[in-house]
């Protein structure tokens, strides 16, 4: 029986269509390389500077000079290209990357983002997050519906320092999956097995959900 997460990296896979400059942030949404179609033709792109990459397989040999924003090793396929910081974020900044999956510490129903600092703790720095977030047309959330202490992380309002405001598109648990609306925060589809009341339950923010329309994963 697929985990929870391996659940989640399988429908955010969905959301990937074929031709897309795809970046992938530091965490969970980094195992997505894993779960798109063979053969499916697209651009992943690291801020760092490559655009073309791919997960270094079992076996094969470090490059220790190929690395992505998160220090993970990596290779690349045939036709990626590798350049300077600099280039890299200027791709990001004229909205050439189109979608970004993150993860998150907290997101509102406002499509508002926390997933950089969290006050007390040490953090590098908030860093290319926000850069992406900002400017990139369509940013996915890819993150547990809940901290490890049970309290939600979807919320009526962040309470931590915010990323970037009202730049979140989707978001992804292993409850439900979610849009960012001007009427508020949609439910697409819910886990199987899951009830409309216990996904209340688990969340903060107001959910709007139309069981006649709700589909499931």
């Amino acid at each position: 029986m697929p985990s929870d997460q391996q659940r989640m990296l399988t429908r955010a896979a969905r959301e990937v269509i074929d031709g897309q400059i795809v970046n992938l942030g530091i965490g969970l949404p980094t195992r997505l390389f894993h779960y798109l179609p063979d053969g499916m033709n697209v651009l992943v792109h690291s801020e760092n500077g490559v655009l073309g990459c791919r997960p270094r397989h079992e076996g094969e040999t470090p490059d220790i000079d190929m690395i992505d924003s998160g220090g993970a090793y990596i290779t690349t396929r045939p036709g990626a290209s590798v350049f300077d910081s600099a280039t890299s974020f200027a791709m990001i900044r004229r909205s050439r990357v189109d979608v970004t999956f993150m993860g998150a510490f907290e997101v509102d129903q406002e499509g508002n983002l926390a997933n950089w600092k969290i006050p007390g703790k040490f953090s590098p720095g908030i860093g290319g997050a926000m850069e992406l977030a900002q400017k990139v047309a369509r940013l996915v959330v890819l993150c547990s519906h809940n901290d490890k202490h049970g309290n939600p992380k979807i919320l009526t309002r962040c309470q931590l320092p915010l990323t970037a405001s009202r730049c979140v598109s989707r978001i992804i648990t292993e409850k439900a999956v979610m849009d960012v609306t001007p009427k508020g925060l949609e439910v697409v589809e819910i886990a199987e097995g899951l009830s409309v009341a216990a996904l209340r339950e688990a969340t903060d923010a107001t959910l709007l959900i139309d069981e006649s329309r709700l589909g499931r994963f």
